[in-house]
């Protein structure tokens, strides 16, 4: 495992993991993660782990540190404490807003991506990940010219490229209609079903209660819960007995203002 210790700590050495041994190491950890912007901490010593194929839903109200924690153990954050042990450069990483360029195909912006990233084969990566995401008849498609839906499978797309053991999806259904999003969290449940480590952030609820194996509960920087949404109930039926019995976001919501957010 590549490991990124921050707030005083030394980097440790990385390894390059072979692709057949990918499957029998962890697919990212950190612990004790701290993050501050001025005098506002945005994470408060937060401990999170996903092995392989597990599928993670990150939710909590605004503000929660959801995106930070996310940006950090993709590496494009740093924090002020903690550290992160991930595949070395083995990490997907598909931010809320699209980093596409919106006169080039499909095609175009796979390649450019796959070039950008060094790949040893970019024209094999583009075109597995056509076969992948079920763009290749879009492959000509300018980018501007697609749906919201067409153009989040081009971002997930790009995250790909390099065939990471971890993805990590800020909010990756917003703007999306319904159908939209079936086809997005079935696709994204096939590769968590091929032993990919996918974690996303959400503020739908009932979409993490629905897709996520396991939730963790952000709040105010601090780590709540970490468990399945079952496990939650639970811990409502313990704190907040009379919303239990409603819907999941009702109990949830209960759930945060038992806890004082």
């Amino acid at each position: 495992m590549g490991g990124r210790v921050y707030g005083g700590g030394s980097l440790k050495a990385s390894l390059t993991i072979p692709l057949h041994l990918r499957s029998s190491f962890r697919g990212v950890e950190a612990r004790g993660l701290v993050k501050r912007y001025g005098e506002r901490e945005a994470l408060k010593g937060v401990d999170f782990a996903a092995g392989p194929g597990e599928l993670v839903g990150v939710i909590g109200p605004n503000g929660a540190g959801k995106t930070t924690l996310l940006s950090i153990l993709a590496g494009t954050l740093r924090p002020d404490a903690g550290s992160v042990d991930s595949p070395n450069g083995d990490v997907g990483w598909v931010p809320q807003q699209a980093a596409l360029y919106r006169r080039l195909t499909v095609e175009e912006n796979l390649l450019l991506f796959a070039r950008l990233e060094k790949l040893e084969e970019p024209r094999g990566a583009v075109e597995e990940m056509l076969e992948l995401t079920g763009l290749g008849g879009r492959r000509g498609e300018v980018v501007a010219r697609l749906s919201g839906g067409n153009q989040q499978r081009v971002n997930i797309a790009i995250g790909l490229l390099a065939r990471p053991a971890v993805l990590l999806l800020d909010e990756p259904s917003v703007g999306l209609d319904p159908r939209q999003r079936a086809r997005l969290w079935g696709f994204v449940a096939a590769l968590a079903g091929r032993g990919t480590s996918v974690v996303f952030s959400t503020h739908d609820i009932r979409e993490a209660e629905r897709y996520g194996r396991r939730l963790l509960v952000l709040a105010d920087g601090e780590s709540l819960f970490d468990g399945t949404p079952e496990a939650l109930l639970d811990a409502v039926r313990g704190e907040a007995p009379d919303a239990a019995d409603g819907d999941f976001e009702t109990a949830f919501v209960a759930f945060l203002q038992h806890r004082g957010h």
